[in-house]
Formats: C-alpha cells, structure tokens, sequence
C-alpha cells in the first residue's frame, strides 16, 4: 500500500512498489487524461509534474513517490499559468490529433513558470522531450510566445 498525493488529495492505492506511476494514475485512480505513449520516457505523452517538475511517469515506480506532490492534466487549470496554457491552446488551435497534448501542456506550464519570457531556444530545450506525430511545433512554439508576451 502506497500514499500519495495528486491533484491535492492524498490517496492510497494498492499496487507493487514497481507499478509506475501513469498506471496508478489511470488504472487506480482513474486519471486518464494523462496519456500512454511508448513506455520509455521518450515521447513525453505521459508528463506529469512532481514538485514541480516535469516527469515522465510511464517510468517513475510507485514506490520513488514518497511525499511528493504529483499534479495530473485534470488539475492543471487550477494554477494561472496551467489555466493560461490551456485557454490559449483552445483559442490557437494547437492541437491536431490531441494524443500529446496533455503532455505538451504539462511541459509548457512547467517552462512558463519557470521562465516568463522564453527564448526558442528555451522553448526548444523545454519541449524537446514530448513529441508530436502530427508535428504542431509551430503552433505549440506560438502559443507559449503569446503567453509570455501577455504576461509581460
């Protein structure tokens, strides 16, 4: 039996200490909108933020969880920055297919707290690790510049 925290509610879930993290997230707690992707940490469709930070949890056991704050895609709109990312990726049209997206935003958001005002290269460097079949970069690349030109 595990405790952890998502979204701001601590939950315990039974599960092997090696059961990552995204299938406790979607088997156990039915968050889905966190995505499967290729179960490597190579596509980033699976990003989640731990303290904070963006991580890959197709491969973060359960077990390394410990008393560290996972936030998902479903709660993401309750911080200003992650409610931004979201509103401009709706008014841009920057999803194509969507299968990535969640990720995407989990990355954008992280980037944009991080950093207000990114560079390409910035945002090249923050992204490179989620990929997109359909190749949206340059609409994903627009909406966070638009972001961080509004919060100027």
């Amino acid at each position: 039996m595990f405790t952890i925290r998502v979204n701001g509610v601590e939950h315990t879930v039974d599960a092997s200490e090696d059961k990552p993290l995204l299938w406790v997230l979607r088997e156990n707690l039915k968050l889905t909108g966190t995505k499967y992707g290729c179960g490597q940490a190579l596509c980033g469709s699976c990003t989640v933020h731990v303290d904070g930070q963006p991580t890959r949890s197709c491969v973060m056991p359960i077990s390394a969880v410990g008393n560290k704050q996972i936030r998902t895609i479903e709660d993401i709109n309750t911080e200003h920055i992650g409610s931004l990312v979201q509103q401009t990726w709706q008014t841009l049209n920057v999803p194509q297919c969507g299968y990535c997206q969640s990720g995407q935003i989990m990355a954008a958001t992280a980037l944009l707290k991080n950093n207000a005002s990114p560079s390409d290269q910035d945002i090249d460097k923050a992204m490179s690790g989620n990929i997109c079949r359909c190749g949206t970069y340059p609409r994903i690349r627009k909406a966070i510049h638009k972001i961080a030109a509004e919060q100027l």
